[in-house]
């Protein structure tokens, strides 16, 4: 069995393992299993979105070859920003 063969079925077995023990423990503790459950859901959905927020606000925009900085500018004058 190769490395990526065993990786693959170390992560099917946690996977199995986990949603089992997932139903054990939704079966005895079943409000604060889900309420935990909705919590970590919501806060990772708003955490993606938190980092393509921040991603969009730090990067500096993009200059493509027909671009230039300012419309009165020709092609020929612009120079490379870098």
């Amino acid at each position: 069995m190769s490395r990526d063969q065993t990786i693959g079925a170390v992560i099917l077995l946690a996977s199995v393992v986990g949603l089992v023990t997932y139903g054990y423990v939704l079966y005895f503790y079943a409000m604060l299993v889900l309420q935990v459950t909705a919590f970590v859901a919501v806060a990772v959905v708003l955490a993606i979105l938190g980092k393509i927020g921040l991603t969009m606000t730090t990067t500096r925009p993009l200059l493509f070859e027909n671009e230039s900085r300012s419309p009165d500018v020709k092609r020929d004058t612009v120079k490379d920003p870098a």
